[in-house]
């Protein structure tokens, strides 16, 4: 007689180093660095996405009756919604406006990481339905006493299997590189219109004309040096661009190459051999993932070179098939990344605010896609007879 399912039991941990790195990644897999272990301990342990920072890990864990990890989340308790990309600040005004109380909510995402992939990290060949850990995220959060509980940049089935279980749907734009199986730079530079491929020539001519040296770097060629002046980039970035406290510390990036090594590569360019500009990616298993950027000179497009084209020049040279180059920027289409749609899933305990927030998001679905059917448009890839 079938009994149904096994039992599973919930437990929230307050730092990653709690749960086995072995058993949290057999549930993550190898396809995307960004749910590993080895990047969320280093967000902890350099300080980064801490408690004292409003990022309170509360790692979903589910585990089944012999103590096997079969499924997990990367969650944190947020006293705030800076670090996420996916915008809530009129939700949470609504809510306090009202007399409730949005914070702390329960956030699934990789802090400070706008890149899609899996939130819902269940074991191969354990049968336990997304429906389920879904479920227990919704416990969780009313276990910390938690408003609401948002998986942001999951993917496409996840965002799927939540709205079945009754979470909010909601629609993103991000814009992609995709590689057809390119041998070169000029391939992919054939493929576009006659015009938008003069461009893109003249932006990478006009650099390598600067004199600067632009320098590819992986895993151990990375030091102490390079990991130093890049900090210094990031923070002027962020000091220019936002004007507050950088989100990750000093302390994040040798961490990250110690722990990750040949998956972090690192686009410099040099001047007078003291670098000046840097542009810092991941390699997962089928794209490379732009993150951070920053200079301390100002040189035409050299932001093009060192976050589109060098990645895409590494994707070609190791056979990979895309490049996500983060968040936002339209400028990106013309220089062949298309936008392609991102996913996140919402559940709120406020009956009023959830009903609100229903309804602006079926309103808000339709608008996006139509978005990025106008954005698609833009294309610089030739149509018909173009040359």
């Amino acid at each position: 007689m079938d009994d149904g399912p096994a039992p599973l039991s919930l437990t929230l941990h307050r730092r990653i180093a709690e749960i086995p790195a072995a058993a949290w990644d057999g549930c993550a897999g190898g396809d995307n660095p960004f749910v590993s272990h080895a990047f969320l301990s280093a967000l902890e342990d350099s300080g980064s996405a801490i408690p004292e920072r409003g990022w309170l890990p509360q790692h979903a864990a589910l585990r089944d009756e012999a103590g096997t990890l079969v499924a997990c989340a990367p969650c944190y308790a947020k006293s705030h919604s800076q670090g996420e990309y996916v915008f809530d600040h009129g939700w949470a005004d609504a809510l306090e406006r009202a007399g409730g109380r949005y914070y702390p909510k329960l956030q699934v995402c990789v802090p400070f990481s706008p890149v899609p992939g899996p939130r819902l990290l269940i074991r191969p060949g354990c049968d336990v339905p997304p429906g389920a850990l879904a479920q227990a995220l919704v416990q969780g959060c009313q276990a910390v006493g938690a408003s609401s509980v948002h998986a942001t940049f999951c993917t496409a089935d996840e965002w799927t299997a939540l709205g079945d279980a009754g979470w909010l749907q909601r629609l993103g734009t991000q814009f992609h590189w995709t590689n057809p199986g390119y041998g070169c730079f000029d391939d992919f530079l054939g493929a576009l219109a006659s015009r938008k491929r003069k461009v893109l020539r003249r932006e990478r001519r006009d650099v390598q004309a600067s004199g600067l040296v632009l320098r590819t770097l992986r895993g151990a060629e990375i030091t102490e040096r390079h990991w130093n002046a890049f900090n210094r980039f990031y923070r002027s970035t962020t000091d220019r661009k936002w004007g507050r406290s950088a989100y990750l510390t000093k302390r994040f990036w040798p961490m990250l190459s110690d722990r990750l090594g040949d998956a972090v590569v690192l686009m410099m360019a040099e001047r007078d051999g003291e670098p000046v500009a840097g542009a810092l990616n991941l390699v997962g298993r089928d794209a490379i993932y732009g993150r951070n950027w920053g200079a301390t000179v100002d040189v035409p497009f050299l932001h093009f070179e060192l976050c589109y084209y060098m990645a895409m020049d590494f994707a070609i040279a190791h056979g990979i098939g895309r490049v996500e180059a983060g968040a936002q920027g339209e400028h990106k289409i013309q220089r062949g990344y298309l936008p392609v749609p991102t996913y996140s899933a919402h559940w709120m305990a406020h009956r009023g605010l959830s009903d609100a927030v229903g309804d602006f998001l079926e309103r808000e679905r339709p608008a996006m896609m139509r978005e990025m059917e106008m954005l698609a448009t833009l294309s610089p890839f030739r149509q018909g007879g173009d040359d």
